[in-house]
């Protein structure tokens, strides 16, 4: 590959994984209202960036999340997706788990700076990331041989935890030491905190997510594809994202095909071709066939065939769907918030297959005016211009 093909395929993901942002943000105002009618009523043929209101919701069928927020924010959704963009940054572009872990319990858990809605995915992905601490201080109590009593070893735990949720490896043992010391300086109590610290770390499982099917599995993907397509292993580093937040072989497979479909377009392909290409990777592959096979874009009849809600067996379809038929990323994505449901979580994956087909300014691109309206944008585009 030349260097003006590189750049081509950079501008190309650059805009791809832009288009996830505007998708969710232009979505989050009708997000999970089920009702086309009041859909239409409310947002008319440009329902976008409306800000979010309860009293939409008020007599039809959906569930009203993002009280708080203003037009132009993102969905849970794009704050997940920024916590593992955030954690490719610091690592070269590279997947760590362990790091995508702890920053995830950083933003969504206990002080910190997430609020809003908190899914099911991330609500059991952050018991079972406590759970796996506790089961890891268990195994390192179990193993150590040096003799403590009970006060010291409920010492040595709170001393070295704050450090065990940071750092890793090698990188442990000087500052646990140096904080035990500040109570024990017996060289014996200090060597049973570092043992304790680096066994901790060896047994914490990088499988933390719920046994959950729905789309957070496979949201979040953009930012990582854009970083790994082309690499043979991309669908390895794909399950070990997901697993993170959705510990499901299904969740998964569906992720697999998530996958497929961006990957084939970022890196340029026909998208007749990326879409086959994913479809048989489905774990089910007859609604994707019967979803692409519409001679025209009908949003709502795709909601009412497949499904709207968050589950991915009723997701990949629409999504298949409006991708397959849509002519360019407003039309996609205003047909993606008509059809209703999950559109923030549909989003992330219809817009950046969108905009990698079509760019950015262009007629059928993103709007220049819609890239702006993002909450953040500035912030936003410029990590992903660093991590592309």
């Amino acid at each position: 590959m030349n260097e003006e093909q590189r750049e081509d395929r950079r501008t190309r993901m650059i805009a791809a994984v832009a288009g996830g942002w505007v998708a969710d943000a232009a979505s989050l105002g009708l997000h999970w209202l089920y009702n086309s009618n009041r859909i239409l009523e409310v947002g008319g043929q440009e329902p976008e960036f409306l800000p979010p209101r309860a009293d939409y919701f008020e007599g039809v069928f959906g569930f009203f999340a993002h009280e708080g927020k203003t037009a132009g924010d993102v969905s849970h959704y794009g704050a997940a997706t920024k916590v593992l963009t955030d954690s490719l940054l610091a690592n070269h572009g590279e997947l760590n788990t362990r790091d995508y872990q702890r920053r995830f319990v950083n933003h969504f858990g206990p002080g910190g700076q997430w609020q809003g809605f908190i899914d099911n995915p991330t609500r059991w992905t952050l018991i079972n990331l406590a759970t796996n601490e506790q089961k890891a201080i268990e195994q390192a109590y179990s193993s150590l041989d040096t003799e403590l009593t009970d006060k010291q070893k409920r010492v040595l735990v709170q001393k070295v935890m704050p450090y065990v949720r940071r750092l890793s490896g090698s990188e442990l043992a000087a500052p646990v030491r140096e904080a035990i010391n500040l109570t024990y300086q017996e060289t014996r109590i200090q060597d049973a905190g570092v043992f304790l610290a680096e066994t901790i770390d060896r047994e914490l499982s990088p499988e933390s997510g719920a046994d959950d099917t729905q789309l957070p599995a496979v949201s979040k993907l953009a930012p990582l594809v854009a970083c790994c397509a082309g690499h043979a292993d991309l669908m390895k580093r794909v399950e070990a994202a997901v697993r993170v937040t959705n510990n499901s072989d299904e969740a998964v497979a569906w992720a697999h095909c998530a996958a497929q479909l961006l990957e084939g377009v970022f890196l340029g392909r026909p998208l007749s071709e990326a879409m086959e290409s994913a479809a048989k990777k489905a774990p089910d592959r007859r609604n994707i066939d019967l979803a692409c096979a519409d001679s025209a874009l009908d949003p709502i009849k795709a909601g009412d065939t497949f499904g709207r809600t968050c589950y991915l067996h009723e997701a990949m379809p629409v999504i298949f769907h409006i991708v397959s038929q849509a002519k360019s990323y407003t039309e996609a994505i205003r047909a993606n918030i008509q059809c209703g449901g999950d559109s923030c979580g549909r989003a992330w994956i219809i817009g950046p297959v969108m905009a990698a087909i079509h760019g950015v300014g262009f007629k059928q691109g993103i709007p220049l005016s819609w890239l702006a309206r993002v909450t953040d944008a500035a912030d936003l585009y410029a990590d992903l211009e660093a991590l592309v």
